[in-house]
């Protein structure tokens, strides 16, 4: 099940262990490392993984090489989860050259004290590597979303390795899960197995760097070909029908929304506000508007950031705390803004007991986003709803 085409190989590993990736982001069902081989007259290894995985992956390596030694070492990106192994790589395979870019060469030296000075094949936007069949198209990816990424297009089989691109939280848990392909749609809907995670991953990962994606995305539509196969870094290969996925990195990085549909996001003390949130919440789907409705100081952060990309319109709740707003609120924010959360409708219901100042905070801090429409009228609530307050939220559960 590892040929993702007749002499095209995946040879990643799954990691279960790992309960944060990058320090910080929740990952219940584990992370992919990927990497793949290109078997021909000449063989390229796409990339290797993660050192905690690296005697895994080298058995996966064998399996296919039987008794040849690569030749070419593609890096697609350094950062660790996929460069690990590459120290360990290159000593097991003496003859094998290391296939990069300037930048990438740079940063070599700052992660490995191997010398690679008579092993280095230097590559630019454009280069080609011929391996027999099989050639390999260079394509810089920079600042997507470290600034020596690069993506290398296989022309014979239309595969596209697209380094973090296209990937996702979570490990595959079968051998059928390694590929998502829409011929196997009925089985198991692939779309809808991906988004969630692919979203999050990509808003937390790259979701800053929306106009480098966009730069990339312009390069792949101008090789005159259809990708039909894209090969990340991390989650499933992906074949078949691919505009799904194309669509939605398009509307990520363009930062356009999914739905019209509304995200509630609430920080509360003592029940009041959250009463609140849950009221508004139940007007809009009275009203036939989907809505969601997340606690920020029990949901995971990474998975509300996403949700707040998914939706056009973002209904903030919040108490007053120390005359700012409720902390886990105040990361939220900050995250977005680190983000660049934009293209958004924004309401806003503040709480306060004796000097409500919530929304004053909240509309300073993303009023000064690019195209943040605050939505009428912003709602002052003290202490706990009362018949005025109601009616006023089911005035913004209008507009909204």
């Amino acid at each position: 099940m590892r040929g993702i085409t007749k002499n095209i190989k995946y040879v990643g590993v799954n990691d279960n262990e790992i309960d944060l990736f990058e320090g910080q982001y929740n990952v219940p069902n584990g992370m992919t490392y990927n990497s793949y081989l290109i078997l021909d007259d000449k063989i390229a290894l796409m990339d290797t993984v993660d050192k905690t995985k690296t005697v895994e992956w080298i058995n996966n390596l064998e399996m296919f090489l039987e008794d040849r030694e690569p030749d070419y070492l593609v890096i697609s990106h350094m950062e660790e989860d996929h460069a690990g192994s590459i120290e360990r790589a290159l000593n097991k395979y003496p003859k094998m050259k290391v296939v990069l870019n300037a930048i990438s060469l740079r940063m070599f030296g700052q992660f490995f004290d191997i010398d690679i000075s008579n092993r280095t094949l230097l590559v630019k936007e454009g280069d080609t590597l011929e391996l027999g069949n099989h050639t390999l198209k260079f394509i810089m990816a920079s600042m997507v979303h470290w600034p020596e990424v690069m993506f290398s297009y296989e022309e014979n089989t239309n595969t596209l390795f697209s380094a973090d691109a296209f990937g996702k939280f979570g490990a595959n848990k079968t051998e059928e899960d390694t590929i998502y392909s829409y011929s196997n749609t009925d089985k198991v809907d692939w779309k809808e197995l991906w988004d969630d995670e692919a979203r999050r991953y990509y808003i937390n990962i790259c979701g800053k760097y929306g106009p480098q994606v966009q730069v990339v995305l312009g390069k792949l539509s101008t090789l005159n070909v259809e990708v039909k196969t894209i090969c990340p870094l991390h989650g499933p290969v992906l074949s078949g029908d691919l505009s799904h996925y194309l669509d939605l990195y398009d509307k990520w990085s363009k930062y356009e929304p999914e739905t019209d549909g509304t995200l509630i996001v609430y920080g509360t003390i003592h029940g009041n506000t959250e009463e609140a949130a849950k009221e508004l919440f139940n007007m809009l789907k009275e009203k036939g508007k989907e809505a969601e409705i997340m606690d920020i100081a029990r949901c995971d952060m990474s998975e509300a950031i996403s949700k707040a990309y998914k939706y056009k319109n973002l209904a903030i709740v919040c108490v007053t705390y120390n005359m700012s707003i409720f902390p886990n609120m105040n990361l939220f924010i900050t995250m977005l803004k680190e983000k660049n959360y934009q293209n958004r409708n924004l309401a806003i219901v503040e709480n306060g007991t004796w000097a409500p100042n919530a929304a004053n905070v909240i509309k300073k801090s993303l009023g000064e986003l690019k195209d943040i429409n605050i939505v009428e009228p912003i709602i002052t609530i003290k202490s706990k709803l009362n018949e005025e307050t109601k009616k006023k939220l089911e005035e913004l559960a209008e507009n909204i």
